[in-house]
């Protein structure tokens, strides 16, 4: 027997699986929590480059070209964290939805052979 929690995500599930499985759907949605790991990454990045440009250039020995590289590379991997954190998230759903679902076959198919005898 399901509780009525388990039900309901059965329902929230069904309605709303196809649309959380979409590339973009899931990239915008992990979008948030990646900014929040690379967003500070970035700003400390930009804030040493511009405001100790001397100071940049002579700690790391590194070109002034270097910097376009490390800011795409954050953004790729921000990128990367959003499209995989909701993927995992979505097969954690997915599988507990599978498992709801063969709980309540196995439930229902008890049920009607309860009601046989």
């Amino acid at each position: 027997m399901l509780s009525e929690k388990e039900e309901q995500f059965i329902i929230y599930w069904e309605r709303s699986r196809e649309m959380q499985s979409t590339f973009l759907s899931k990239v915008s949605s992990g979008l948030p929590m990646a900014l929040v790991f690379g967003l500070p990454i970035l700003l400390s990045v930009v804030i040493v480059y511009l405001f100790f440009p001397e100071w940049y250039t002579k700690i790391s020995n590194t070109g002034p070209g270097t910097f376009k590289i490390i800011v795409i590379a954050v953004f790729v991997a921000m990128l990367f964290f959003s499209y995989f954190r909701m993927q995992f998230k979505w097969e954690m759903n997915e599988q507990a939805y599978q498992e709801l679902k063969n709980k309540q076959l196995r439930s229902n198919a008890a049920n009607k052979e309860k009601n046989y005898s």
